[in-house]
């Protein structure tokens, strides 16, 4: 199997706002923008590019795997910021995190309102 994950659209509220919040959290690199798109880069060299789409969106889930010391340091913004957060997808631990799948994980609504979840360990 060859293929990998290249690139995602990230539909933004304020496109600069939103790499700002993804390039902290997720401690992600600058990245060259152009036309419409602010972007960062993560891992691998995945492209995150922030824009305002022409029409209203429905929220997105994103989910992002980090290594243990990488969500200390997440967690401890989400929660020295007072961002609202979840141990689970339905909110209905909030404050918390879940300790499922040997790890930890945690979910969170970006500034455009996307679902966004952070854990230490993948599903499979």
């Amino acid at each position: 199997m060859t293929a990998r994950f290249n690139h995602t659209i990230i539909a933004s509220i304020d496109a600069a706002e939103m790499a700002e919040f993804y390039r902290d959290l997720l401690e992600a690199d600058e990245a060259p923008s152009w036309g419409p798109f602010v972007n960062v880069q993560i891992a691998d060299g995945v492209l995150l590019q922030f824009a305002a789409p022409p029409m209203e969106f429905p929220p997105q889930h994103y989910a992002y795997l980090l290594d243990d010391a990488h969500f200390d340091r997440a967690y401890a913004k989400i929660t020295d910021r007072g961002v609202e957060h979840w141990a689970d997808p339905q909110r209905s631990r909030p404050g918390r995190i879940n300790h499922e799948h040997g790890g930890r994980g945690v979910y969170l609504l970006d500034p455009s309102g996307h679902y966004l979840e952070l854990i230490t360990q993948p599903y499979l």
